[in-house]
């Protein structure tokens, strides 16, 4: 999940002041967060719905989206109360409005883990397939299947997510290494001790504090943190192969510990500007942050498919995420619907998300349009040394899913406070400390 300072931070930004030029526009406290009345050149018959989210940028795409959408249907305009709140006080708040029925928004954003907690019992969520059903030819489906239960879709994301490699050619074109070549986790270990011997900097991070890499071994193996049902399954054989080839790679300083944990932290963005660290295995989001916080390194990074155990096994995973929902109050459900639909599955839609957020599509056809995608004057396209959807093409048919059910927060705490310390810090056996973490799970979990 990306990080909760991040997301607060973000919601924490929403101000009084108008988001873009799209008509009138006015703000009120509301919700216990900021609201901003969105008109979109709707006139007065206009319906309004209301929208809850953590991320201040998202209300920005729905701004642009909603004056494409009151141009386009003249007969359904809409006006939109789009509500911005720290992220715990919205999931929370959300959790409470929709099990009592009384004050949940006629839309809302839910972040990827919190998403089981919305679909326990009887979900108090409107499905969502016979929307999503016209662009599912062209959606990453594993990005629909996450927010889904007993085949019903309830939420429609926002991003693909697709992990890949983001390598600093810099410091291996200086121990003579191309990271074209990398392959296996096997060629990873040997560009990583070449690396070391000839720039004393490692290869790439080993990390404490989040299960980005974790999840992309265990995709591979085609396995996950949980078995068919939800339960954990900590220990297993896939989740013992994933830790061992990545304290192997310590062991040989390929990789090692990085301050913050992992690399979508402030700590580590300081250590990726020193150079010392040569690769990041991150989702495809990981991009605003090289950006944002890194843009002394602009022209340096590169993007390549995430290293495999076997060849032929699949590349990527999808990280991270939020899931946008229509809860079952909402004043006009079917015109909640589609307009969810229009303003994240559209290809209009999925235009603004990559040029407005930075975030890949999860309608594929926006992949191969590359006056889209290879925009000289996109601010991604400029800093990269080569395309992200040069990368994300050649993967797209490799993205695998790791669910995200009611353990998941359970598991993520203990793997992240515990665990992966414990085997890369102090260097307690593996199977011993995962046996440990499914015992603790287990008893958290009762």
């Amino acid at each position: 999940m990306k990080r909760k300072w991040f997301i607060t931070l973000l919601a924490l930004m929403m101000t009084t002041a108008l988001w873009g030029c799209s008509g009138k526009s006015s703000s009120s406290a509301g919700a216990g967060g900021e609201t901003s009345v969105l008109e979109g050149g709707a006139g007065e018959n206009a319906t309004e719905l209301s929208y809850w989210t953590f991320v201040e940028l998202h209300g920005q795409h729905f701004e642009k989206m909603l004056q494409k959408w009151n141009q386009a249907n003249p007969d359904r305009q809409i006006k939109l109360n789009v509500t911005v709140m720290p992220y715990d006080d919205m999931h929370n708040k959300l959790s409470i409005a929709v099990q009592t029925g009384v004050g949940a928004p006629d839309i809302s954003d839910i972040e990827l883990g919190k998403f089981p907690d919305f679909l326990k019992d009887t979900p108090q969520l409107v499905p969502l397939n016979d929307v999503i059903d016209p662009y599912r030819d062209t959606i990453v489906k594993s990005r629909i299947d996450i927010y889904s239960k007993d085949g019903q879709n309830y939420g429609i994301p926002t991003h693909v997510g697709a992990s890949v490699a983001f390598y600093n050619t810099e410091i291996l074109e200086e121990a003579g290494v191309d990271y074209k070549s990398i392959v296996t986790w096997e060629d990873f270990k040997q560009a990583g001790i070449k690396v070391y011997e000839k720039t004393g900097k490692y290869m790439g991070t080993a990390d404490t504090s989040a299960t980005w890499q974790l999840s992309q071994l265990l995709a591979q193996q085609g396995t996950d943190f949980t078995d068919d049902q939800g339960n954990p399954q900590i220990n297993s054989e896939a989740m013992v192969k994933a830790l061992t080839i990545l304290k192997d790679l310590k062991d040989n300083n390929v990789i090692a510990t990085i301050a913050g944990g992992q690399p979508d932290t402030e700590e580590a963005y300081g250590e990726f500007n020193a150079g010392n660290y040569a690769t990041a295995f991150m989702p495809l989001w990981q991009m605003s942050r090289y950006t944002n916080y890194m843009p002394e390194l602009s022209g340096k990074i590169a993007l390549a498919p995430i290293p495999v155990i076997e060849k032929g096994m699949p590349r990527s995973v999808g990280g991270g995420g939020t899931g946008t929902v229509v809860t079952k109050t909402a004043k006009d459900i079917q015109l909640a619907k589609d307009f969810l639909a229009f303003a994240k599955l559209s290809e209009d839609a999925n235009i603004e998300i990559w040029n407005t957020l930075g975030f890949d599509p999860v309608n594929m056809d926006i992949w191969s349009k590359k006056e889209v995608t290879h925009n000289p004057e996109n601010a991604f396209v400029k800093y990269f040394q080569n395309n992200p959807f040069d990368v994300l093409n050649d993967i797209k048919d490799e993205i695998r899913m790791i669910k995200s059910t009611s353990a998941s927060p359970t598991i993520n705490n203990v793997l992240c406070t515990v665990t992966l310390n414990e085997i890369f810090e102090d260097g307690k056996d593996i199977k011993q400390a995962l046996d440990d973490a499914q015992a603790q799970i287990l008893q958290d979990l009762k």
